[in-house]
């Protein structure tokens, strides 16, 4: 486990690099984190730095955003479960053929019945700080072969 801080807008969009570079199609990266924690800033800024242009809305209610390429470096999905009921309802959204050949960034993973089992899933704990946010980062191990976190 790697702790982050995350005092500013910047040091959250350095983290979205950072993530980005190393994002791969097949790869999950799990936000988990209360209201307001910062789970859909840090997806925007991966987003950005994988070359998209433009607003990247929180995909709350639609639940399911795509962006293919050109739009960016790799086809990413950026699904919202928090108005899930249950892990199937994942299922009849038709999660598993969005993620053929995409990475997966997935705000409230829980919902959808978590992500952590796969060994390309990057867990992010965001929590709100007095002084900023702190990311609290699990590697699984797929992101421990490519990404040096000291």
């Amino acid at each position: 486990m790697i702790a982050i801080a995350l005092p500013d807008l910047r040091a959250t969009r350095a983290l979205g690099e950072r993530l980005a570079a190393a994002l791969m199609p097949g790869d999950v990266i799990a936000l988990y984190g209360g209201l307001g924690a910062g789970k859909t800033t840090l997806a925007r800024a991966i987003l950005t730095a994988l070359g998209h242009v433009g607003e990247v809305p929180s995909p709350t209610f639609a639940i399911i955003e795509v962006y293919d390429p050109p739009m960016v470096r790799l086809r990413v999905i950026h699904a919202d479960f928090y108005r899930l009921n249950s892990p199937a309802e994942a299922d009849e959204i038709g999660l598993d053929d969005y993620r053929l050949g995409a990475a997966l960034i997935a705000e409230w993973p829980d919902h959808a019945g978590g992500f952590g089992h796969e060994p390309g899933c990057l867990t992010i704990r965001m929590e709100t700080l007095d002084n900023g946010r702190r990311a609290i980062v699990e590697p699984g191990r797929l992101w421990q072969e490519r990404l040096s976190w000291t």
